[in-house]
């Protein structure tokens, strides 16, 4: 969260008036949830530094001067807690280790000045055991005490830790908003284009912009073109992993393929595509919708694999032959 920058987005005004504004009845639990792209990260930044601000009170916004603020800038503010998994670890699906909630108990109980901030990211990361040791300190926060949990699905969170949790959405945009930041930041993006972003980004502006400079987006049409050669052709399935593998480093060219064989499905369940600058007619009609849950599967189970060490070529080679021999 270090390199995310402080701030509150127009579609999160609103929350943001209404915590700085009934601060400090808020409750001690808070969970700010919401898509990918949503800039949760930024608004939980942007309001721990108001919390912690020395100034806070002469404005709505932190100081940005003092103390508390420069402490924050140097990431070394000694009531500041930001809990996540570990750096060596950040596989799809780590987890938040016991430890470092037990950890937070001498953090909580001390008697200092000033507030204390903890934020737990992503909180659906936390594990059975983490979250049962979460739940005391929830109940059992000492004074001046907030705890800020961000997640992206917070569903997959244990009921026992929403009910104590105060929460807040994020991810509430309109089409006006996305197309007012999407105007500001990519001006001159076509109508073709901005709908794209759209579809692909769950319409999230943040996600947007992050994927109109991908290079696997302008990519999508020549591997379309080369899976329907795959397919038709029944050859060459080595050369054209070869060639993937060159082109794209594997987490884009897996991000890539998702999208596409999503809209595949999307297409044979009669359902709207995302990627509406393409056509997926002719190459859907050699799939079944069980043949395509299948290649699904065995693509996350690649992923599993990368993260073993196994080759990015050798599952792109696996993936090729798979998409190629079809009944």
């Amino acid at each position: 969260m270090q390199e995310v920058v402080a701030q509150v987005y127009p579609w999160q005004q609103q929350i943001w008036n209404t915590l700085t504004t009934r601060f400090p009845e808020i409750g001690h639990g808070l969970l700010f949830y919401g898509k990918k792209g949503c800039g949760k990260e930024a608004f939980a930044l942007q309001f721990l530094t108001w919390v912690l601000c020395a100034n806070r009170h002469e404005k709505n916004q932190p100081c940005g001067a003092c103390g508390s603020c420069q402490w924050l800038k140097s990431d070394t503010h000694p009531n500041y807690v930001y809990i996540s998994t570990d750096d060596d670890n950040k596989k799809q699906n780590a987890k938040i280790k016991i430890e470092k909630i037990r950890d937070l108990l001498p953090f909580v109980q001390q008697t200092v000045d000033g507030w204390r901030v903890i934020v737990i990211n992503p909180a659906e990361a936390l594990n059975i055991a983490s979250s049962n040791a979460l739940l005391k300190t929830l109940e059992e926060p000492g004074e001046r005490v907030i705890i800020i949990l961000l997640a992206e699905h917070y569903l997959k969170l244990p009921a026992t830790i929403r009910s104590r949790l105060q929460h807040f959405a994020l991810d509430r945009i309109d089409q006006t908003q996305f197309d007012l930041f999407l105007q500001q930041h990519l001006p001159d993006v076509e109508e073709v284009k901005k709908q794209l972003l759209l579809n692909l980004s769950n319409q999230m502006p943040l996600q947007a912009i992050l994927l109109a400079n991908e290079k696997w987006l302008e990519k999508r049409q020549d591997f379309l073109q080369d899976w329907f050669k795959l397919v038709t052709q029944k050859n060459m399935p080595l050369a054209i992993a070869t060639k993937w593998n060159k082109e794209l480093n594997f987490a884009d060219f897996m991000q890539m393929f998702e999208y596409l064989l999503s809209d595949v499905v999307c297409l044979k369940m009669l359902q709207n595509i995302k990627n509406v600058d393409l056509d997926f007619k002719n190459l859907a009609e050699y799939y079944s919708l069980d043949t395509l849950f299948t290649i699904y599967s065995d693509l996350q189970q690649s992923k599993i694999m990368i993260e073993q060490n196994v080759q990015s070529n050798l599952v792109l080679d696996q993936l090729c032959i798979k998409l190629m021999n079809i009944n």
